[in-house]
Parts: structure tokens; C-alpha cells; sequence
């Protein structure tokens, strides 16, 4: 390494967080202490407590939108295709109950 061009490390930076929570750890500040808003004894993924600020109900009404689709029945796309094949052979198999132009010219030959 070169010397002169790295900082002093300082092994005794006492941290103190908001929650009154202090310990010791390393760091290139030359401060004796620290003050800080939230550590691992107060941050919400550690304690596994969670804290939702819901001004506009965005929350209550995506639980709903939860809820809601929980109770559809939701088919895959294989289903629909069955379904739908099924629909069309029915009305294919159907006789066509209104005559075609082809077969009105067909009847008005043989009329005359």
C-alpha cells in the first residue's frame, strides 16, 4: 500500500441510536461518537414489527382487491379452449334454419 494517501482507521466509534440502543464499531470518521435514527435493535425488518402509514386506504382496498379475487373461479386456457370447441360443434351440428342465397336461387330454377 502507499503511505500517506489512505485515512486513519478509528476503531473506538461509539454509535448511539435514537431508541437508546450504543455499541462500538470501526470506521475512517475521527469522531469519538455518533448519533443516529435507527439501528438493528429499532429497525422494523429486524424486529419484525411493520408500520403502514395508509393516508388514502391504498392498502384496505389492495387487501380487498386480495380478497376478491380469491373467491373467482379462474379457468386455465386449456378450459376455455374446451369450452369453446364444444359451443361450436353445437352450432355446427345444428341444421341452419334460414335458407342460404344459393339454395333461394336453386328453389326459384326449379319453380319455374
Amino acid at each position: 500500500m502507499k503511505k500517506g494517501i489512505h485515512p486513519e482507521y478509528n476503531h473506538n466509534l461509539m454509535i448511539t441510536c435514537s431508541c437508546g440502543n450504543s455499541f462500538i464499531t470501526g470506521s475512517t470518521l475521527q469522531d469519538d461518537s455518533i448519533t443516529v435514527e435507527i439501528c438493528s435493535k429499532c429497525h422494523p425488518f429486524y424486529t419484525g414489527e411493520q408500520k403502514i402509514v395508509d393516508t388514502d386506504n391504498l392498502v384496505k382496498k389492495f387487501e380487498e382487491r386480495v380478497e376478491k379475487s380469491k373467491n373467482m373461479s379462474f379457468k386455465s386456457k386449456r378450459e376455455k379452449m374446451e369450452k369453446r370447441r364444444k359451443e361450436s360443434q353445437e352450432t355446427s351440428s345444428k341444421p341452419a334454419s334460414t335458407l342460404t342465397l344459393k339454395d333461394m336461387l336453386e328453389n326459384a330454377k326449379v319453380s319455374k
